[in-house]
């Protein structure tokens, strides 16, 4: 069979050509706007599926390169730390701990489900772990991770099963999310409990009727992305793990409220919003494209039965526990769909649902400081703890 490579360049083409794409077919399919489905993964998906059908095919198969991918996501972040306006810390502090919760029950939640279901339909209850928060909550990165482990104690090709149900979990939770918020915004008229960010209001003071600045914009990021990858170098030198984006987006924060409180920065919000969003849809676009669905054939019943019971565990926990917990209103509706984001795939997956769900309303400027920071500094470290409880369990 045929293999092509593409460079970083043809990579980013083929993923803006997928947005292109997606955005094309939802314009099209009123279902698609109406449940907030996200553009990068209905153009990645198709994508996707075309390389995918080439591939059983015996046709070609198509290899991407990352290295744009990880930039985007690194920039992305960093505009998430500069959005992170501290005085929102008042209510976000408590929203925070309450999500630290609700991860914690996540996790033990889909490992009991999933080794519990393994164990009654007479299967080894390692099939289940591979089916559990070590994917399904953890993504390919924790995957990866345990995999070795899970293969030491005698599950064979736990590296592949966890890979697919890892996969498995980024395409449901990116399609499951945006629907369920929409429907609660919708039936509960939660758009007249938004709340506006104090930094925007400050911001309209100071520049209306200015000309916009993406350059200085695009540059202060630039900075913080420099300063922050170096930060997470030190961070990991502790002897823990910490995703790539951590550093840039700590800084982000830093540069961010500093400015703010002193006045001797200009925050140049709109603008960094803009170029987030391009960061976002680029990310989501190449690492979509890029996904082997292929994997999932692999998958047996048994695990496609423990992967149907936990996207609808995912449905009736964020409808009936997440939402109701957080308190009801539009920022907990907006959050509960990256709760389905983070739950069953990964943190940009989460920014994804929730930006698509805001797409067209006002923005939640609580959901988007507290879930890249449930996602990028808690939820792995409280998932390994989970995975490492079971495993000795078990």
């Amino acid at each position: 069979m045929t293999r092509i490579t593409l460079d970083m360049y043809q990579t980013m083409a083929v993923a803006v050509a997928a947005l292109y794409l997606g955005q094309f077919i939802k314009r099209r399919a009123a279902f698609l706007e109406k449940f907030c489905i996200p553009v990068p993964v209905i153009g990645g998906t198709v994508f996707s599926v075309l390389s995918c059908i080439l591939y059983m095919a015996g046709i070609v198969e198509i290899v991407f390169t990352d290295t744009l991918k990880d930039v985007c996501m690194v920039f992305f972040f960093t505009t998430v730390g500069f959005h992170a306006d501290l005085r929102l810390l008042k209510t976000g502090g408590r929203v925070l701990v309450k999500m630290i919760v609700l991860v914690a029950v996540i996790a033990f939640s889909q490992n009991a489900l999933s080794v519990g279901l393994a164990v009654l339909m007479r299967q080894s209850p390692l099939v289940g772990m591979c089916a559990g928060s070590v994917a399904i909550l953890g993504g390919h990165g924790t995957s990866a991770a345990f995999a070795p482990l899970l293969e030491a104690r005698g599950m064979s090709g736990a590296f592949t099963f966890c890979t697919a149900s890892a996969t498995f979990g980024l395409i449901a939770g990116s399609l499951i999310g945006g629907p369920i918020a929409n429907s609660l915004i919708v039936k509960k008229d939660l758009i007249k409990t938004a709340k506006e960010n104090p930094r925007s209001r400050d911001e309209k003071k100071e520049k209306q009727g200015q000309l916009v600045s993406y350059a200085r914009a695009a540059f202060q990021l630039a900075v913080a992305a420099g300063i922050g990858t170096a930060l997470t170098g030190l961070l990991s030198r502790t002897g823990m793990v910490f995703p790539q984006y951590i550093g840039p987006m700590l800084v982000g924060c830093a540069i961010g409220n500093i400015g703010s409180f002193t006045g001797k920065r200009e925050c140049f919000t709109r603008e960094i919003e803009d170029i987030s969003s391009i960061m976002l849809e680029l990310f989501l676009g190449m690492a979509l494209i890029s996904l082997k669905i292929w994997q999932l054939f692999a998958l047996a019943l048994p695990l496609t039965v423990l992967l149907a019971a936990q996207t609808l565990f995912m449905v009736l926990f964020a409808r009936f526990i997440v939402f109701p917990f957080l308190g009801k209103d539009y920022d907990a509706a907006v959050m509960t769909s990256g709760v389905c984001g983070f739950g069953m795939g990964a943190t940009p997956n989460a920014l994804s649902n929730m930006q698509a769900v805001t797409f067209r309303r006002p923005p939640s400027y609580t959901a988007f400081l507290v879930i890249p920071i449930m996602g990028g500094m808690f939820l792995d470290i409280i998932n390994s703890f989970t995975v490492l409880l079971f495993l000795n369990l078990i």
